[in-house]
């Protein structure tokens, strides 16, 4: 039985207008955070978004400020959430990008409104900003998506060990199914079926310092060796196309690299199931929920040692390289396409979907969730509800808004 009925002020970027890996984790955390207390009020302010595109429920009202001009956005989004903050009261303010800790520790000082923030990947590490790292300083509760993000977090600023915990990133594993290689996709990039096939789907920033698809590129002539009729794809799109093109004519890989660009969310599975290994060898990823599709559909994977060593849990999952070792990523690579890498998980692929799922599941992320607010000043409040009372007030999010 509810002992309180908590108000939650819900900030993020956006959960609709832009598909990002931050968008995708505020859905599903707004959604875990409804199902954990049902009976709930939410006010969700959203900075970029111009209007929810599901439906409103009698518990839960959007914000939404994209429609106003850039230059006045962020500080007319601030002073709302300060001054909301200030005439509502609410028992948590649960923010899904750092930045807007200034707002939340404002809004502490005034009212002494708890908050909480999460912590994505790089843009939580080497924070040298002083308002922000008092901010951070001020937090109630840290979460991080990975090990990774929590350990540089504690090392870095000046935190105390029980402000940071671990919500790793969840996904929507209904999407992603086992299945044979697409006829369709096979035809159309030349393919053969029993082809082997390396896959990245990553963005292509000409920004980033460090791109793994070029670490893979710098290892295929070796792979190539053992195993001649290789295949690597690239998808995604960005502005480090061009170069990445030119790289692929001076290695002269224009055989056996296929840069797919964009593809829809509606045929990323397909492009899962036509690869026999998943490969993304970064020191950029916070976490990596691109790991998790790909072992949703049952196929090996090669991650590096940042957020990719939670996701990969250690190796049990997948396996685990330096990001700078092209001789270790073209031995690793090819030992998991010739079916000789010393994991037997690997070759299992409905056992690799299960682990998956059972780890990062929507099921395991809301438990996890839960077992924090429990220990929290929102928790000594309001107890959750019973599952069998969870009812349709929540906001439901399909998998075209994911």
């Amino acid at each position: 039985m509810m002992m309180h009925s908590p108000l939650i002020h819900f900030w993020a970027p956006g959960l609709f207008d832009f598909k990002g890996g931050i968008q995708v984790y505020s859905q599903f955390l707004l959604q875990a955070l409804q199902e954990v207390y049902p009976q709930a009020r939410y006010e969700v302010f959203l900075m970029h978004d111009r209007q929810p595109v599901v439906l409103t429920t009698p518990n839960v009202r959007f914000h939404c400020f994209g429609h106003l001009p850039s230059r006045l956005r962020k500080v007319i989004y601030a002073a709302s959430l300060i001054q909301t903050g200030w005439h509502q009261r609410p028992d948590l303010v649960l923010t899904t990008h750092l930045n807007f800790t200034r707002a939340a520790a404002q809004l502490k000082r005034l009212t002494g409104t708890p908050y909480w923030t999460v912590a994505h990947g790089f843009e939580a590490w080497n924070v040298q900003q002083p308002s922000l790292r008092k901010a951070l300083t001020g937090a109630d509760r840290i979460l991080g998506v990975s090990s990774y993000t929590c350990d540089r977090l504690l090392q870095e600023q000046n935190l105390a060990i029980h402000q940071v915990d671990r919500l790793p990133n969840t996904f929507e594993a209904d999407r992603f199914r086992i299945a044979p290689k697409p006829a369709h996709l096979l035809q159309r990039h030349g393919l053969q079926p029993n082809q082997p096939v390396i896959l990245t789907v990553n963005r292509l920033a000409a920004g980033e310092p460090f791109h793994s698809y070029d670490q893979i590129l710098a290892a295929l002539p070796q792979i190539r060796q053992m195993l001649p009729e290789v295949h690597y794809l690239i998808v995604g799109k960005g502005d480090d196309r061009p170069r990445l093109e030119r790289l692929i004519a001076e290695r002269q890989l224009q055989d056996c690299v296929t840069l797919a660009g964009f593809i829809s969310d509606t045929e990323l599975p397909d492009y899962y199931n036509l690869c026999d290994l998943f490969a993304m060898p970064s020191t950029l990823e916070g976490f990596g929920i691109v790991y998790l599709e790909a072992l949703a559909s049952g196929k090996p994977v090669l991650g590096g040692l940042d957020g990719a060593i939670d996701a990969l849990e250690q190796g049990r999952l997948g396996a685990l390289v330096d990001p700078h070792d092209i001789p270790a990523i073209s031995q690793t690579l090819t030992q998991i396409l010739q079916g000789t890498y010393p994991n037997p998980l690997l070759y299992q692929p409905m056992a690799l979907r299960k682990a998956a799922i059972q780890s990062f599941g929507k099921a395991a992320f809301r438990q996890t969730l839960a077992g924090l607010l429990a220990t929290s000043s929102l928790g000594r409040k309001a107890a959750p509800q019973p599952k069998a009372l969870v009812s349709s007030n929540l906001v439901q999010f399909t998998s075209e808004s994911l």
